[in-house]
């Protein structure tokens, strides 16, 4: 039976109730070079984000997924902290970001190397804390919708061969259908398939045939700024009518990517809070004619479906 690996060990379905699938506790989005995240003082990251957390537990969450790999700071051990403070479960992820963000260490491996290293993260533990990885997250370059670097390519495919050996996910932030369709063909040329694919950030895509034929192919869909500043309700809410009209309602994830910590920022800088999917979005699906069966797959089945193993 398929679990979810997360902070304060494993659960199964029945135990979980609201799960958001893309969600920040700790993020170092300042100057690579400056790696403000290492000095992080992990008391402050339990000061600044456990409110918030304890906010989305009083709304009805009962987990999220941070989403932050190597190359934007990850630091486990301060979400393992903000978990332990507020008895809350929450999902982490091994992995590599894009460019210009991949770390020298990671150019340097070997796709065997870090097929390797990513096993070792998903079946043992994270590097610098005690829990393992639940899911591998891996991104393109958000300035080059044409295809993937080399390095990319084999961060990719190492990922491919990683998720073959434990079944773990791999979530992707891409910003362009194109690009996933590149993406799942090299998955699945290095043995892997399309239906553990997470496409994150999939709202920034306009073509919604996209969508469609990307869902077609078994892979995840992710809407995750919902609630953001730069795309409205409705367009949210339309994207996810076109995908349950096309059948594909067991294929979408919806979140808010919120919350992050910003080390190189006093006390975190903005940090915004988990709840306004559950205030505000899913109100707005109800309004839309979509039934409480249906958000109860969106935000309950789908999330534990795409990245439990």
């Amino acid at each position: 039976m398929a679990e979810l690996h997360t902070t304060l060990g494993s659960y199964e379905r029945e135990d979980l109730d609201l799960i958001l699938p893309h969600e920040h506790v700790f993020t170092d989005l300042g100057p690579m070079e400056e790696r403000a995240y290492e000095d992080a003082d992990i008391e402050e990251v339990v000061e600044v984000i456990g409110p918030e957390i304890e906010r989305a537990k009083d709304a009805g969450v009962t987990a999220l997924v941070e989403p932050t790999p190597r190359g934007v700071g990850r630091r486990v051990d301060a979400v393992e902290a903000v978990s332990e403070a507020t008895d809350f479960p929450i999902v982490v992820a091994t992995g590599i970001y894009q460019e210009p963000r991949i770390p020298e260490w990671a150019r340097e491996m070997s796709e065997d190397d870090l097929a390797e290293w990513m096993i070792e993260e998903l079946t043992e533990s994270v590097e610098e804390a005690d829990t393992p990885a639940a899911f591998i997250k891996v991104s393109t370059d958000d300035d080059d919708p044409d295809g993937l670097s080399p390095d990319e390519e084999t961060i990719l495919r190492a990922a491919a061969r990683a998720g073959a050996e434990t079944g773990a996910a791999i979530g992707s932030h891409t910003l362009y259908g194109d690009l996933v369709e590149t993406q799942l063909d090299v998955i699945e040329d290095a043995g892997y398939t399309a239906d553990r694919f997470v496409w994150i950030h999939a709202q920034a895509e306009e073509d919604l045939d996209s969508h469609v034929e990307i869902a077609e192919r078994g892979a995840w869909i992710e809407y995750d700024w919902i609630g953001g500043d730069d795309q409205p309700d409705g367009e949210y809410v339309e994207r996810i009518q076109r995908l349950l009209a096309a059948g594909h309602g067991d294929r979408i994830l919806l979140s808010q990517d919120r919350g992050w910590y910003d080390p190189s920022q006093p006390r975190g800088g903005e940090v915004k809070p988990y709840t306004y999917l559950i205030e505000e979005f899913l109100p707005a699906l109800r309004e839309a004619g979509i039934d409480d069966a249906t958000i109860e797959q969106l935000t309950v089945e789908n999330p534990f479906d795409a990245f439990a193993r």
